[in-house]
């Protein structure tokens, strides 16, 4: 690693003199490390018959290599450093498909500049699928919407309300009933139910309103499935903002539901055996600082 260090710091300084004031050392122990690794390469990294030494076409192309290992060597050292700290080597995060991106983006920009040797992996799933991953072992932190029964394994903590709201197709019947919407006249009309992948939610249902339901494992299909008028069904207000704006879609205004849509509690849930560590503490608390699409209303 010296050796690989001497020689960068000798192309980057511009000669062998300049390398040894940069690294402390004398001009002549340079020159030596350089030979010396010259010698084990079987190649020649600098021409030196000019008055500064200069870099060999062998010795270009094997610069970038030399700066990947230096680099690789450098940041796992800093890894150790952080796990002989308690700092999570991977953060692994699962995300109910409802919660907003914007939010995940703004504070994974400033968990990059705060943590930029641990790794950040990401899920995203939707109702019992967000709990999955933390009960196989495969993700630290979940951001999970509403279930009834959270996992006795788990612990929680209040994340903060978005808001969901009915909607429809412009052109759907419902959207254009006047008044509020009797809960027998949905029952006549599909709904777009979001489904889960997993058993964790099997036999519990919430928001089902309509005897005829069309069942949909991923947001983004159901999104376009409402806009081609297939169907009705709940959204987060986030995500279908900007088609309540343009008018593609509407609010269904329905009995015993107040206008603008309901609060939807959100919650970070992990492994009580397994407590969040630095970065996971950091990510949390952050989350629960970076405002919301609910604080729009």
């Amino acid at each position: 690693m010296d050796q690989l260090r001497t020689f960068i710091a000798a192309s980057d300084e511009g000669s062998f003199s300049a390398a040894a004031r940069l690294l402390h050392r004398s001009q002549s122990a340079v020159s030596e490390m350089i030979a010396t690794l010259e010698a084990q390469m079987g190649v020649v990294l600098f021409d030196r018959t000019g008055r500064y030494p200069q870099l060999t076409i062998a010795g270009r192309v094997l610069l970038a290599d030399a700066r990947g290992v230096v680099g690789n060597v450098d940041f796992m050292k800093a890894r150790a450093r952080g796990m002989s700290l308690g700092l999570e080597p991977e953060l692994s995060v699962v995300v109910d498909v409802f919660f907003p991106m914007d939010r995940i983006t703004a504070v994974a920009t400033g968990f990059r500049e705060r943590f930029p040797h641990t790794p950040l992996r990401l899920y995203v799933e939707a109702l019992g699928g967000v709990f999955q991953p933390l009960l196989d072992g495969r993700a630290n932190v979940g951001i999970a919407g509403p279930l009834p029964g959270l996992p006795s394994s788990m612990s929680s903590e209040a994340l903060g309300d978005i808001r969901f709201m009915m909607v429809a197709s412009h052109d759907h019947p419902l959207a254009r009933i006047d008044g509020v919407i009797p809960r027998e006249e949905l029952a006549r009309h599909v709904q777009l139910v979001l489904t889960d992948r997993t058993e964790l939610s099997a036999g519990r249902e919430r928001g089902v309103l309509s005897p005829l339901t069309w069942r949909l494992a991923d947001l983004y299909a159901k999104h376009h499935f409402l806009l081609g008028g297939l169907g009705w069904g709940g959204m987060p207000f986030h995500t279908v903002r900007a088609d309540l704006e343009s008018g593609r879609l509407v609010e269904l205004r329905i009995e015993d539901i107040s206008p603008g849509g309901a609060d939807m509690p959100m919650t970070v849930v992990y492994p009580t055996s397994e407590p969040p560590g630095p970065a996971s503490r950091w990510l949390i608390d952050k989350l629960k600082l970076c405002p919301g699409e609910i604080t729009d209303r």
